[in-house]
């Protein structure tokens, strides 16, 4: 399907991984130019050889975006290399299981950073080329804003954050005509996902246990389907689509549990 996408630029955050790779190969495969902005030089550089091997254009750019100088430096570095930005995906972020018993000041002030800080400084510094191009904002969030886990205080408020600011961010834009909207997802299975299942005493039962109450196929969204919806967010083919928190979940957030 053609999005309307072709060498469109497109940022994302921890685009190398997880659930950031998966939008990072779907905006590939429509022809966006992606520039993958993550930590890690390597875990870019993997990433951006299979999108390469598929056809596509990803070009790698690091920074640590829990230090806020860090966001408009990468940000400045992307537009000096294209010369255009025409949308941010906030996507970069951990579950870190920073609780309300077991957390502290800095380590919840610490979260934050490395959660929802980084959303609105990288949106600032893109802002001024956005309204420019007419662009897009996508953040990735959570069900654990709506429906809380337990012992992860900070990543909640990270979530709720990250949904208020996409609601706040498309009124504020909405005279710039640029939109900004959520994807919230619920279970997916990404390598840290995978460690975190491992430190568990029974990962392969509790595993069966969470998907069996996916009420859609009784299986975890993969990261190609949220790339997707991403992609068509990212695209002129959602241009009266804005300010909404939209869940590629199976139904697991919102579904009646007597459905299971």
């Amino acid at each position: 399907m053609n999005l309307g996408l072709k060498e469109k630029v497109i940022i994302v955050t921890g685009g190398a991984k997880g659930i950031g790779e998966g939008i990072s190969q779907s905006l590939a495969l429509e022809s966006a130019m992606v520039a993958i902005v993550g930590r890690n030089k390597e875990d870019n550089e993997k990433a951006i050889a299979k999108i390469q091997a598929t056809g596509g254009q990803a070009f790698s750019f690091v920074a640590e975006l829990s230090r806020p100088e860090e966001c408009e430096r990468v940000v400045n570095e992307v537009y000096q290399f294209f010369g255009r930005i025409d949308g941010l995906v906030n996507n970069a972020g951990i579950n870190d299981g920073v609780g309300l018993a077991s957390g502290s000041y800095e380590k919840f002030m610490q979260s934050l950073h490395s959660n929802l800080i980084h959303y609105y400084l990288m949106a600032k510094a893109c802002l001024p080329h956005l309204i420019q191009s007419k662009g897009a904002i996508v953040n990735i969030g959570s069900k654990v804003a709506e429906t809380g886990q337990g012992g992860t205080s900070a990543y909640a408020a990270a979530n709720g954050g990250r949904n208020a600011l996409t609601r706040e961010w498309a009124v504020e834009l909405l005279k710039e005509g640029v939109r900004v909207n959520a994807v919230i997802v619920a279970e997916c299975y990404t390598p840290l996902y995978d460690r975190w299942l491992k430190t568990l005493p029974n990962p392969e039962e509790t595993l069966a246990s969470i998907t069996e109450k996916i009420p859609l196929g009784k299986r975890m969204t993969t990261s190609e389907e949220l790339g997707d919806m991403v992609t068509f967010l990212m695209s002129k083919k959602s241009s009266h689509t804005t300010g909404q928190l939209i869940h590629v979940d199976g139904g697991y957030t919102h579904l009646d549990r007597a459905l299971i």
